[in-house]
């Protein structure tokens, strides 16, 4: 009989670690490879607020990022490295060719309700939306500022992306005090540090 509960005992608890270990994959993404979207470029200047231009932030942020995430090892592919312009399906079509990768644009905010200030990460599919929390709890803990949270959105380079993909709004340049954090280069670098950190917390390696 107590070999009988002993056997009962071990299933349940294989049981218990199996399930636990579907969790955790279920709560991970297999990648090696990430696709920085530093947004805006060229002609295209985005937001323009308090002496401020998102497309300058945007690929500054970017760089950041790719250099930290190279010192942990992992490849990059950039879809601008210089103020150029470059069309949104383009951007899909060079993250679609890129295998075992996610996809991460990067951009700042603007709205005329000055007053509003916080990063915010939107997502599109179920996995997207596992980057994007990861990457919005990032933020709150590590960046002044803190973050609004994660929302879903329909963007072209979420809809026509075909990995896990997120768009970050790193902070509103139309608020005063945000845009003179976002001016300064160390907290960019907060920033870039944040979303890798938050990468990386939901990486499964391939």
């Amino acid at each position: 009989m107590l070999h009988l509960s002993s056997r009962i005992a071990a299933c349940c608890l294989a049981l218990i670690v199996g399930g636990a270990a579907d969790l955790v994959a279920a709560e991970t993404l297999r990648f090696s490879t990430v696709v920085i979207d530093a947004g805006h470029g060229g002609r295209d200047g985005g937001s323009v607020w308090n002496g401020l231009v998102e497309k300058k932030l945007c690929l500054d942020v970017a760089k950041r990022v790719e250099t930290a995430l190279k010192s942990k090892g992992l490849k990059t592919v950039m879809t601008r490295r210089s103020d150029t312009f470059v069309e949104l399906e383009q951007r899909a079509r060079i993250a679609n060719r890129v295998p075992s990768s996610i996809f991460v644009s990067i951009h700042f905010n603007g709205s005329r309700k000055t007053l509003i200030s916080g990063g915010e990460v939107y997502y599109r599919s179920s996995r997207g939306k596992l980057l994007a929390s990861a990457i919005s709890r990032s933020i709150k803990s590590r960046v002044s500022g803190g973050t609004r949270g994660i929302f879903y959105a329909g963007y072209k380079v979420l809809r026509e992306t075909q990995m896990p993909a997120v768009l970050v709004e790193c902070g509103y340049l139309s608020n005063k005090r945000e845009a003179l954090r976002c001016a300064d280069p160390a907290h960019r670098q907060k920033l870039a540090d944040a979303v890798v950190s938050g990468l990386l917390a939901v990486r499964r390696k391939p």
